[in-house]
């Protein structure tokens, strides 16, 4: 299984982005699709994730602001980021799971300036 993410970019505080991650093949067998991020000198943390059931969870420092979503008919998983901070200047990761399985895709770069 290969995981796209697309969709970071440059954008000043209090902006959007919506980020994708496209799977390569159909998203509905997997248990747990969910996004990371990665800022400079921290460790990778969890941001969000959906399940197989449509269940959202999200970080509290992202509750309110992101929104996590897919769309099976497209094998995709999105991101959308709003009231954006430049604290989530970070590199973005999609990961998916199945059983006892992760997949992570390539990041993609968020950097939100003030």
């Amino acid at each position: 299984v290969q995981l796209q993410a697309s969709g970071g970019g440059l954008v000043q505080a209090g902006g959007s982005l919506r980020l994708s991650c496209a799977a390569s093949r159909r998203i509905f067998n997997f248990n747990v699709m969910g996004w990371y991020r990665q800022a400079p000198g921290k460790q990778r943390e969890w941001v969000a994730h959906i399940t197989s059931g449509g269940s959202t969870n999200y970080a509290d420092s992202v509750k309110g602001r992101f929104t996590i979503s897919r769309d099976n008919a497209k094998n995709t998983v999105y991101l959308q980021m709003n009231s954006l901070k430049p604290e989530d200047t970070a590199v973005y990761y999609c990961s998916f799971r199945q059983s006892t399985r992760d997949y992570w895709g390539q990041g993609t770069q968020v950097t939100v300036s003030s």
